[in-house]
């Protein structure tokens, strides 16, 4: 998958030449002191992120092809994407859990418009990577993730009042829908798996990795991009 704009291209690998391009900066320099901003922030860090795992981007990121163009339109118009991602018309192929997932962000959806509805699909698919939700995501930390939930999903992210891993979170919701009992404890101080939901959420943001990050080139200008 190659992302490309008049100004250059990053064909697999390198989250920060794939951040720059879909924004003109470098992650640590996101202005997101607005709603607008942040969304954007978001949506260029989770693209990414998908981009650094190479593949066809849609299935990284659990869009169809479809809505992975749409999303570029509206956010990116001065970006390209190149190769399957462009076969309009490709579904993505959810599995039950993150079905299971998508529809609990977006029944307890705090915005309308498309991208709370990008967003539900997206979170949904990077739930099943194996690393802390926020840096499957490609964010910068554990509260860019609290932003986002409280300001697209609040109904749900409210819920949330003892700051439980968000992975957990959203499993222990949708046990709690379906009538079931996901824990044996009665209180989770007395649980020794306390760690596995509360524990620290600390790391480095792949945003942060600069070892992949030298896949940025020259590219020629696209003809009739803006």
């Amino acid at each position: 998958m190659v992302v490309e704009t008049n100004h250059g291209s990053v064909q697999g690998g390198g989250g920060i030449a794939s951040y720059r391009l879909l924004t003109g900066m470098h992650p640590a320099d996101a202005d997101i002191s607005n709603d607008s901003g942040f969304d954007r922030h978001v949506l260029a860090c989770i693209l990414a992120a998908g981009v650094m795992e190479g593949g066809r981007l849609f299935e990284k990121v659990g869009l169809s092809s479809d809505d992975l163009a749409a999303l570029f339109k509206q956010k990116f118009p001065s970006v390209r994407i190149k190769g399957d991602d462009l076969l309009l018309g490709s579904k993505r192929d959810d599995n039950d859990e993150v079905t299971m997932v998508r529809d609990l962000l977006l029944a307890r959806r705090s915005t309308e418009g498309d991208t709370g509805r990008w967003l539900a699909a997206m979170i949904a698919r990077r739930v099943m990577e194996p690393s802390h939700l926020w840096a499957d995501l490609g964010l910068r930390n554990r509260g860019e993730l609290s932003r986002l939930l409280n300001r697209h999903f609040g109904p749900l992210a409210r819920r949330n009042v003892n700051n439980m891993r968000w992975k957990r979170f959203f499993y222990r919701m949708l046990c709690e829908d379906e009538g079931l009992i996901l824990c044996t404890t009665p209180m989770c101080t007395e649980c020794k798996d306390f760690n596995h939901c509360f524990g620290d959420e600390s790391g480095e943001s792949r945003m942060a990795d600069r070892r992949r990050d030298g896949l940025l080139a020259p590219a020629a200008p696209v003809a009739g991009g803006s």
